[in-house]
């Protein structure tokens, strides 16, 4: 059975049932215009069958108890567009969902409503289905629509068929109409909604298609990383940034979950003669580390004594760039807490693994690797290091971190200051 969570959407507080099964294809977002969404037997029908076809599915209200108790409210499209852009909004920023296709299913009076929420989020929906809809009451942005729209009507009702035929007339997209022979405006005929169900779930399987990560910029990465970390309540959590870039994505991860921030600051030692090969890496904290590669040190016939030479004058740039962030703030403990490590992504993951067997060593109760996008093969060799693993994209095609951005600019010192400063009264 497909796992639902109850969640509430948007400001006035909507009550909504998310299922996610395992690796989702795309997410259909329900818009009933009348009663509750959420509680509507046919709705949560159809919302199984796609669960079992691999979607995530969102129904919920898009009117208050009170609000639905005035029938006026069921016709305002407009109110009830805005509400489902609202659903469209938080999804775009759930860790669950963010990077899945969307795709709307409009019942009723919420098929308009689904058709203007799909001409203002245009960048996000790439799909819509109408079931029994009354797309006549959003004629004037019909012609806006750029996604492909599927319209659904039972053959005996007459009133709405001929309106959804007049709006398909105008359409300027792709579009079909499906007629679901013998059916009534409720599909209560037997097998009436399995026909629903079947239509609805080929035209999301035509049209939802993978769309390419991409997060505005580091901050919004973070905000929705941090979900995912306040969902699981890690036990008295300290962050541990890696700048400059991991900082404005660990700053609202720190903020959502009340947590001190601090840096792990880690610099590459190079072998003699080849500074790009690594011999292993620098790391601050309470008290320095050095993580050796052994391997190469065996190779080369380097000491302890030899690496810890070659170290001192990375440590001194690590010691540099500690004053400049924090002054002389010493480094928050990791022992007996959940050190959730974050950077703002994962490429040969080389830094990220000297902080994670670092920290280890500190003695935390759990080490927590938590990163927007990583290289697959990276992160499962980091995983190894980790208690557990979160990360909300792990793209084949890795060139670099900086792909999944679409800002990603070079952090200056003053930059992370200023993101550091906010949490200095937590340390």
């Amino acid at each position: 059975m497909t796992p639902v969570a109850e969640i509430i959407l948007g400001r006035e507080s909507l009550p909504g049932l998310l299922a996610t099964p395992p690796d989702p294809r795309g997410v259909v977002i329900f818009a009933h215009g009348s009663g509750s969404s959420r509680l509507s037997p046919r709705n949560r029908l159809v919302a199984e069958g796609l669960n079992a076809a691999g979607y995530a599915t969102l129904l919920f209200d898009l009117l208050t108890e009170e609000e639905a108790r005035d029938r006026r409210n069921v016709f305002d499209i407009a109110l009830l567009s805005s509400r489902l852009a609202e659903a469209v909004d938080w999804a775009r920023g759930d860790d669950r969902l963010f990077a899945l296709p969307f795709g709307l299913f409009g019942a009723s009076t919420g098929a308009a409503a689904a058709i203007v929420a799909a001409v203002e989020r245009r960048a996000d929906v790439s799909a819509v289905v109408s079931r029994g809809g009354r797309p006549d009451l959003a004629e004037e942005r019909i012609g806006a629509l750029n996604a492909p729209i599927l319209f659904i009507v039972g053959g005996d009702d007459a009133e709405v068929l001929a309106l959804n035929r007049s709006a398909q007339g105008i359409c300027r997209v792709w579009s079909e109409l499906k007629v679901v022979p013998g059916a009534t405006h409720l599909f209560e005929e037997p097998g009436a909604l399995e026909q629903v169900i079947a239509a609805a779930t080929k035209w999301f399987d035509r049209h939802l298609q993978p769309r390419p990560v991409q997060f505005e910029d580091r901050e919004s990465a973070g905000r929705i990383l941090a979900r995912a970390l306040v969902r699981r309540a890690p036990r008295d959590p300290v962050v541990y940034a890696l700048p400059r870039g991991g900082v404005p994505v660990a700053a609202p991860v720190a903020r959502a979950l009340g947590a001190p921030l601090d840096l792990i600051l880690a610099r590459k030692i190079g072998t003699p003669g080849n500074p790009e090969l690594a011999l292993g890496a620098a790391v601050d904290g309470e008290r320095p580390d050095i993580v050796v590669n052994h391997d190469i040190a065996a190779a080369l016939g380097l000491s302890e004594q030899a690496i810890g030479k070659l170290a001192t004058r990375e440590f001194a740039e690590i010691e540099r760039r500690r004053k400049t962030y924090l002054g002389d703030a010493p480094p928050i403990p990791a022992r007996g807490r959940a050190a959730i490590l974050v950077d703002d992504g994962v490429a040969t993951g080389a830094s990220m693994e000297a902080a994670l067997r670092a920290v280890r060593r500190r003695d935390p109760d759990r080490v927590i690797l938590a990163v927007p996008v990583a290289a697959p093969d990276s992160l499962d060799r980091l995983a190894a290091l980790a208690d557990e693993v979160i990360c909300l994209a792990q793209p084949w095609s890795f060139q670099g971190v900086g792909q999944f951005y679409r800002n990603f600019h070079q952090l200056d010192d003053d930059e992370v200051k200023r993101a550091l400063a906010e949490f200095s009264s937590r340390r």
